[in-house]
């Protein structure tokens, strides 16, 4: 077995990769309003005075998150050893920061115009938004394992490998309940901009699971032999 050594905790007192955990904290918790966004509107018939607080919420946390995204990148130490190739570093937090911003996006689609959701539907979007947002809690685990392991706080590689499995897996299902939504919309009697609003809503969803699969891979591939 080959170890790391943990060679943040010698050169600086702030690991950038330690500070992903900070950025990533903000991108969970701008999914709780999103989540609670879909229940406000459909149970509105469309019309919900809450909704665009909670889509000011998501904006102010991703407005956070941006600024945590912009001081990890802006403030790497010149010459700053790191146990992993720094263009894999840079891809990982620009897709960690994706995330919200497809969340964001999803929610701008609701708000352009009123939709009242057919009942046939509102179901099958609220499981969507739930599925994918517990994708992107799953995240959390495989993140904080990747960091441990590169840090040389443990050695079970395997720990990080599930827990970036258990992410893919979990946006597999999500992608599977996204397609049987969108051929449920695309063929029922739906006004034709109703179907279009809530077609780009839920492929904005999914992007936001897509987006932390992402990251998943990205985080294999810091752990790669």
């Amino acid at each position: 077995m080959s170890l790391r050594i943990p060679f943040f905790g010698i050169v600086s007192s702030r690991s950038p990769l330690k500070r992903l955990m900070e950025h990533y904290d903000k991108i969970a918790q701008g999914c709780e309003p999103i989540e609670d966004s879909l229940m406000c509107y459909i149970s509105g018939g469309g019309v919900c005075r809450e909704f665009k607080e909670l889509s000011n919420e998501v904006d102010e946390l991703e407005d956070k998150a941006d600024k945590i995204k912009r001081s990890i990148r802006n403030h790497l130490p010149m010459g700053l050893f790191m146990p992993v190739d720094k263009t894999v570093f840079f891809n990982y937090t620009r897709m960690q920061d994706n995330i919200l911003d497809e969340g964001q996006r999803a929610m701008n689609w609701l708000l352009m115009r009123r939709v009242e959701i057919p009942q046939e539907f509102q179901q099958g979007l609220v499981d969507l938004v739930s599925e994918c947002i517990q994708t992107v809690k799953l995240l959390r685990a495989a993140l904080e394992a990747t960091v441990g392991f590169l840090h040389g706080e443990h050695y079970d590689r395997n720990r990080a490998k599930d827990a970036i499995r258990a992410v893919r897996n979990q946006h597999r299902e999500a992608a599977q309940t996204k397609r049987a939504l969108v051929i449920a919309i695309y063929n029922s009697e739906m006004d034709f901009k109703d179907i279009h609003q809530l077609i780009h809503f839920a492929e904005d969803i999914l992007s936001m699971s897509h987006n932390t699969e992402g990251c998943a891979d990205l985080l294999r591939a810091m752990i790669a032999r």
